[in-house]
């Protein structure tokens, strides 16, 4: 059984957010799996602003959801979280791996205190913790998995 197709007007941004995903991830693909490129800090950056704004999405589609539609918003609530974990992890790898520079390596720790006037590589920090902000005020510490927002690098 499928669904029925949404009319061709119906969230044309969110359709082409994931056609550009959609073509971004063939791209990526090559046929010999032994050249595919590995991941890159630029590639997880977007990556990251990309996993943000459906965050962002997907928190208020639960907020107008729930009320007449309790148990949808529940579920919709948890895929919140859910994609809130794989932000987080998505934010963790771009400090794992190596910067481009030596200036980008002695900068790209997360530093509040210089974040808001910091280099363009903490543009991910501010956005984790921005997001991150919002997530801890609608979650419970026990649906979120042990987690800090501070960088492991």
């Amino acid at each position: 059984m499928t669904s029925p197709s949404p009319p061709p007007n119906a969230h044309p941004y969110l359709r082409a957010a994931n056609t550009g995903v959609r073509h971004h991830t063939r791209a990526l693909t090559p046929s010999d799996a032994a050249s595919s490129p590995a991941a890159d800090r630029q590639h997880l950056d977007v990556l990251h602003a990309h996993l943000a704004a459906l965050l962002h999405l997907l928190d208020r589609l639960a907020e107008s959801t729930r009320p007449p539609h309790p148990a949808a918003g529940r579920h919709l609530a948890t895929a919140h979280t859910r994609l809130w974990q794989a932000t987080s992890d998505v934010h963790n790898a771009f400090h794992m791996l190596p910067a481009d520079t030596a200036a980008d390596a002695e900068t790209s720790a997360c530093r509040p205190d210089r974040l808001p006037e910091g280099p363009p590589v903490l543009t991910i920090c501010q956005r984790h913790l921005a997001a991150g902000h919002v997530v801890r005020r609608k979650t419970t510490p026990s649906d979120l998995r042990p987690h800090t927002t501070a960088c492991v690098r």
